[in-house]
């Protein structure tokens, strides 16, 4: 992925004028998906927080990565490494492809998810959170939301039987669409697409 924080682009290779170009796009895209939560939902102009763009040019399936990272499997989104304390994630997605589709997989409702697998997770043992702060594995202390929300997103992603058996629908998006989510709530999953735009909010509760 290449991403952008703050002005900062990060994962890109290319020639300056390329580079320079793709900072824009991304720019862009990001400063217009803003624009559009606040159009479209005005009571929370003053709460957005734009957090990460992301421009995805690799095929969403197909890439050599662990269980926890493969979006093919149904999961809501938790981030490891940047705790959000219970604010609600809401994305900008736009299929930027000129010719195919970006397909997802859409799971069964969050609470149906939540009383499959809340029932096994323990409590974070004490003290857990402040050292992995310490030792700069999150970039402040984990909430016990954020525990809880990690292991609803490890659990549903490797247990195999729920990805097949779960309720779900498969849901296309042509080439050009912008749709939104709160992707902390939606269970999701890449089935096939390239060439993605993904903007970030973070919304207070």
């Amino acid at each position: 992925n290449v991403s952008l924080d703050g002005e900062r682009l990060k994962g890109a290779q290319g020639g300056e004028h390329d580079l320079e170009e793709l900072t824009a796009m991304v720019h862009r895209f990001a400063e217009n998906a803003a624009s559009l939560v606040t159009v479209l939902f005005p009571r929370y102009a003053p709460y957005v927080k734009r957090a990460r763009t992301s421009f995805r040019p690799a095929p969403a399936v197909g890439r050599d990565v662990s269980w926890r990272k493969d979006d093919s499997r149904l999961h809501i989104d938790a981030f490891p490494s940047r705790p959000n304390h219970g604010e609600r994630i809401l994305r900008v997605f736009s299929n930027v492809n000129p010719a195919d589709p970006r397909v997802w997989r859409v799971g069964e409702p969050f609470e149906t998810m939540a009383r499959h697998f809340l029932p096994d997770i323990k409590a974070p043992l004490p003290g857990s959170a402040a050292l992995l702060a310490a030792l700069q594995v999150t970039k402040r202390v984990r909430s016990e939301y954020d525990h809880f929300m990690l292991n609803l997103h490890d659990r549903a992603k490797a247990d195999l039987r729920y990805q097949r058996e779960c309720e779900q629908q498969t849901v296309t998006f042509a080439p050009g669409t912008t749709w939104l989510c709160f992707s902390d709530q939606v269970m999701h999953a890449a089935v096939s697409g390239q060439f993605m735009l993904e903007q970030t909010i973070h919304l207070p509760l």
